[in-house]
C-alpha cells in the first residue's frame, strides 16, 4: 500500500448527500431573519435543499403526500407551533425532522439540547445524529411538549403574535398577569387504568417533553423518549395562589406541592362538566372530553446524543 493510499484509507468518509425539504414560517418571531447563510452551510455540508414556498398549515402535508419518497429529511424553521403542525404530517413517515429554532420559546429545541442560535442548530443537523422520540396525542392530534386545559388556554388566547414578537418569552409573563384574575377552578374527572378521580383544578397539563411555555418544566425527570405522559393538576382554590407555584414550575418540582396532583401514565381521559378547550404546544386544537395517549418512539429528530435519565412513576392518588 502506498503512502497516499494509506492516508486516503484513514481519511473520514464524506457522508452521502441527503435531499431535504425545507419549510420556514415567516410569521415566527425570528422567521423574517435572513437564513441564506444557514441554508448555504447545509448545502455545503451535504444537503440538497428544496424550499417549500408556501408555509400554510396544509402545504407541508400536501407536498409530502405527493412526493415524500423524494426526500431523506424535513427541515422546519419556526417555533413550537410550527413544529407541532409539521408533526401531524411526519407521523408514520420515515423522515427525520431537523429544527431551525425561529420561534419565541423554542421549547422542543431546548428539550433536545439544541442551542438557541441558528449556527448551533445547523451544527446539530450536520452531525447527522438522529434520535427517536415519543409523541403525545390528544383526540388524534399529536404534540411534542405539553397539552393542557384551564388557565393555560386562556393564556394562549392572550398571547398574541405581536406580544411574542415584541417581548419574546417575557410576553408569557405579561399575558399571564393580564388574565390571571379571570381564572376559576373547574371540575375534572381523571380516568386512568379503569380508575376515576374527581377534583377541581385551575390548570391541568399532560406533558411529553421536558420544557414548555417558555422554559417551564413538565417534570424533573421528564424526557421525550421515556415512554410515559407526565400529568400535573394545579388544584388551588384561588387564582392568586398560582404565583407561589411558578418558581417550582420552572424546575419541574410542582408535584411536591400539597395542592398539586402529579402522576405518570401511558393513557388518560379527562372529562369536564362543560366543554373546555385543550391546547397542544401552544395551539388550541380540541376540547374535552379529551383522550390522551403516548406514542412511543413515533418520530425521528436530528438531536445531540441524549443522556439517560430514568422516569419516575407516581400514583394517581399522589398529591
Amino acid at each position: 500500500m502506498t503512502m497516499t493510499q494509506s492516508q486516503d484509507s484513514l481519511a473520514p468518509e464524506r457522508p452521502a448527500r441527503q435531499r431535504a425539504l425545507v419549510m420556514v414560517n415567516g410569521n415566527a418571531r425570528r422567521g423574517r431573519e435572513p437564513i441564506d447563510a444557514v441554508l448555504g452551510r447545509l448545502a455545503t455540508g451535504g444537503f440538497d435543499l428544496e424550499l417549500l414556498d408556501d408555509d400554510g398549515p396544509d402545504a407541508l402535508g400536501h407536498r409530502l403526500d405527493r412526493e415524500a419518497g423524494r426526500f431523506d429529511c424535513v427541515v422546519i424553521g419556526g417555533g413550537d407551533g410550527t413544529l407541532n403542525m409539521a408533526g401531524q404530517h411526519l407521523v408514520g413517515r420515515d423522515l427525520p425532522l431537523a429544527i431551525l429554532p425561529l420561534g419565541t420559546a423554542n421549547d422542543l429545541a431546548r428539550t433536545l439540547g439544541i442551542g438557541p442560535s441558528l449556527d448551533q442548530a445547523v451544527d446539530v443537523i450536520l452531525d447527522r445524529n438522529v434520535r427517536r422520540i415519543d409523541l403525545g396525542e390528544v383526540n388524534g392530534h399529536v404534540f411534542f411538549n405539553l397539552a393542557s386545559l384551564g388557565y393555560s388556554v386562556s393564556l394562549t388566547r392572550s398571547l398574541t403574535q405581536d406580544l411574542k414578537r415584541r417581548w419574546g418569552t417575557f410576553g408569557y409573563a405579561m399575558a399571564a398577569m393580564k388574565i390571571a384574575g379571570q381564572v376559576r377552578p373547574f371540575r375534572v374527572d381523571f380516568e386512568v387504568d379503569g380508575e376515576t378521580r374527581q377534583t377541581k383544578t385551575l390548570q391541568t397539563g399532560v406533558g411529553n417533553g421536558h420544557f414548555y411555555g417558555g422554559g417551564m418544566v413538565v417534570s424533573e425527570d421528564a424526557q421525550p423518549d421515556d415512554g410515559v405522559l407526565h400529568v400535573y393538576s394545579l388544584e388551588f382554590e384561588h387564582w392568586w395562589q398560582l404565583a407561589g407555584i411558578v418558581p417550582a414550575m420552572r424546575l419541574g418540582a410542582q408535584g411536591r406541592h400539597p395542592s398539586v396532583r402529579s402522576f405518570d401514565c401511558k393513557e388518560l381521559t379527562i372529562r369536564t362538566r362543560r366543554a373546555h378547550h385543550v391546547s397542544a404546544d401552544g395551539e388550541i386544537v380540541t376540547q374535552t372530553p379529551a383522550h390522551f395517549r403516548i406514542l412511543p418512539k413515533a418520530i425521528s429528530v436530528f438531536a445531540p446524543q441524549a443522556s439517560e435519565q430514568p422516569a419516575r412513576f407516581f400514583s394517581l392518588r399522589s398529591r
